[in-house]
């Protein structure tokens, strides 16, 4: 079994989602594609995930893609949480993770005083009212409910709302001036396809996760999934008999690559750093059960400062470098450790690179 230092895994990791190596996608739906979804709890920096991968791209090219298109939808898919991923992947994702998300809000619900014939009834005014007004958002979807009892402040809403798309019957659909809207499945997307199911399902997640995240353990599948970390073992044996898995060591954990990724183990660093802006919440910084090949220990906080916040990243070859924020279209960076006095080979014309790539994606046409 084949040591690889951390620079190979960055390097691998980062070619593989899009982000390192020079590598980047045609197209926001290839790009969502590889990495089977991006984290979409705010729809901008989300947009910005996308962007950052995918050449030439805007932010008005991620929402055709969304709204006339169609080739991308916003719902709940991995971990429960909100996600963009292909229309291709809708079907088959939702019915992988929808009824596992279900089952673990349950308690939740119950908290909340959300019994079954309550969520039943709330199923049936939000579809209801989706099918009598199209979109709606969520205030005007509360503003529904209220009428079955569902207080307008708290968090019921929210849940019955999540239930419904979790149940394969909504998802987001066009935005309405800055905000999002809920529309029925069906009707947004009538000839979506089916895709895998049962443990064929399962270990094709799991095939698409090691393309762009290997390499990484069933653990890790299992913290980005949120699926248990025994079908994710299943799913590595299943990959492993049938001869995809290239198996290396990583820190001196066992860890996975799929084996037609075995000719980038030796390439050459390019000869300038590749860096990227990522947004919060990005997909390499949740994609493992560890940050520590991505974010230096000394500057943790930096990026995880607790809470569940997760901050955009200025990612040098792999490695976090320093945070940033959107400033009038520009990249407002701070680094984690002052400019040395003689710079990095081509660190500053890096992050201007990155910087003018942030701005042409954001700028209105």
């Amino acid at each position: 079994m084949r040591a690889l230092d951390d620079d190979q895994v960055r390097a691998l990791r980062t070619r593989g989602q899009g982000i390192g190596g020079g590598v980047t996608f045609r197209t926001a739906a290839e790009t969502v594609e590889r990495v089977v979804g991006i984290q979409a709890q705010d729809a901008r920096p989300a947009a910005v995930g996308i962007g950052v991968r995918t050449r030439g791209s805007t932010a008005a090219d991620v929402r055709l893609a969304l709204e006339e298109d169609r080739t991308l939808v916003r719902g709940w898919f991995l971990r429960g949480t909100l996600h963009i991923v292909t229309t291709a992947d809708l079907h088959w994702l939702l019915a992988l993770l929808g009824p596992r998300f279900l089952r673990l809000s349950a308690r939740r619900h119950r908290e909340l005083g959300l019994d079954e014939a309550l969520c039943d009834r709330a199923e049936a005014v939000i579809t209801a009212t989706l099918a009598a007004h199209g979109p709606s958002t969520r205030e005007e979807l509360t503003d529904r409910l209220a009428a079955i009892g569902v207080p307008t402040r708290g968090q019921e809403a929210f849940h019955l709302i999540r239930r419904t798309a979790l149940r394969g019957l909504i998802c987001h659909g066009p935005s309405r001036n800055g905000t999002a809207t809920a529309v029925l499945l069906a009707d947004w997307l009538p000839d979506a396809p089916e895709g895998p199911t049962g443990e064929t399902a399962v270990t094709e997640l799991a095939r698409r996760y090691l393309r762009a995240y290997g390499p990484a353990a069933p653990e890790d599948f299992a913290g980005w999934s949120g699926l248990p970390v025994t079908a994710a073992r299943r799913a590595w044996l299943t990959l492993d008999t049938s001869g995809e898995l290239l198996h290396v060591r990583v820190r001196e954990q066992d860890c996975a690559l799929p084996a037609d990724r075995a000719d980038e183990l030796d390439l050459a660093p390019l000869p300038a750093p590749d860096v990227r802006l990522l947004p919060g919440y990005d997909n390499y910084l949740v994609g493992y059960r560890s940050s520590a090949l991505s974010v230096p220990a000394a500057h943790e906080k930096r990026i995880r400062p607790g809470g569940g916040r997760i901050h955009a990243a200025v990612l040098v070859d792999g490695l976090a470098r320093g945070t940033w924020s959107p400033r009038h279209g520009r990249a407002d960076i701070t680094l984690f450790d002052p400019p040395p006095a003689v710079p990095a080979p081509g660190l500053a014309d890096g992050i201007a690179t990155a910087d003018d790539h942030l701005a042409r994606f954001l700028r209105t046409p």
